[in-house]
């Protein structure tokens, strides 16, 4: 691959961009999210020229940055790809900026051209294509609509699971206690007001997942559960894009969640096994690198 390269994986908590110069990395960088589902636009701008300040510019040797592949959750539609580029464009002149969903990155980063790959980071989706060139896609709707088995969805079972028991009259157990440290309150009946502020937003509910999976590993019984049942959603993800694809894999799973909990992991492949689909793989590199394949692709 010629020419200055720039990728960029925009996900609900960062946007990770990586310079490719001939095909090699010379430069890889992370802000905040430019994701506008996410941050306001003028955040998502801000965040963007950031980044463009440390990756992009002319090479060494006076070369411009030719080509832009841009992953990012949200892009449902022509218009949605359009408006992230116009924040894009202005810091690379000339260059050619191609949006796409960000679950085309991850496939892609899985080394397979078809396949259906699921994202389980803030938010979830799936996406898929078969050797006809049909394409398929299943959740991605956002958190108010879905998200099954997301950061987003375990942080808000966590709070669910926590007001349920004060409901029941029992007292706070290991996944309440570690809930209620983290948010800094003494009392779940403050975790109401606290879910509905303005001050605390998608993102920082996605970060308590992670205290449901410390929990799930210390041997708690209903955080196993919660997180064994996320595994199980975005298997059904899959499956439904797979079944629309006819095909039976591979199955790409990706995001934070998806690279780096084994438990979660082993639910997936465990409900996607009882839909006939073995062919599962966990992300073992960035989606950005997803770029390479997808320009190999082209040519």
């Amino acid at each position: 691959m010629q020419g200055i390269v720039i990728g960029l994986d925009i996900g609900g908590t960062k946007t990770h961009g990586v310079r490719f110069e001939d095909g090699v990395v010379v430069r890889d960088d992370s802000t905040g999210s430019s994701n506008v589902q996410n941050v306001p636009r003028e955040v998502a701008a801000a965040n963007i020229a950031e980044l463009f300040s440390r990756i992009g510019g002319p090479g060494t040797d006076g070369r411009k940055v030719s080509r832009v592949y841009v992953g990012s959750g949200g892009i449902d539609t022509d218009d949605d790809a359009r408006a992230l580029a116009a924040l894009i464009e202005p810091h690379v002149p000339g260059a050619d900026v191609t949006v796409v969903h960000d679950s085309r990155l991850l496939l892609a980063a899985g080394r397979s051209s078809t396949g259906v790959a699921v994202i389980a980071g803030t938010g979830s989706a799936a996406w898929g294509k078969n050797d006809d060139g049909d394409e398929a896609r299943a959740g991605g709707w956002g958190y108010l609509l879905g998200d099954e088995g997301s950061g987003y969805w375990l942080g808000r079972e966590a709070v669910r699971h926590s007001l349920r028991r004060m409901n029941q009259g029992l007292p706070p157990d290991e996944l309440t206690q570690a809930l209620l440290t983290a948010c800094g309150l003494d009392d779940p009946n403050k975790l109401i007001a606290m879910f509905h502020s303005a001050a605390t937003g998608r993102r920082h509910w996605a970060q308590q997942a992670r205290l449901v999976i410390e929990a799930a590993d210390a041997g708690h019984a209903a955080s196993r559960l919660l997180v064994e049942q996320a595994g199980q959603d975005l298997a059904d993800l899959a499956a439904q894009a797979a079944r629309q694809l006819r095909i039976r894999g591979p199955v790409v799973l990706g995001g934070g969640l998806g690279m780096n909990v084994p438990r979660l992991q082993d639910a997936f492949r465990a409900a996607l096994a009882a839909h006939g689909i073995t062919d599962v793989r966990v992300l073992d590199q960035e989606p950005v690198m997803g770029v390479l394949h997808l320009l190999a692709e082209e040519s």
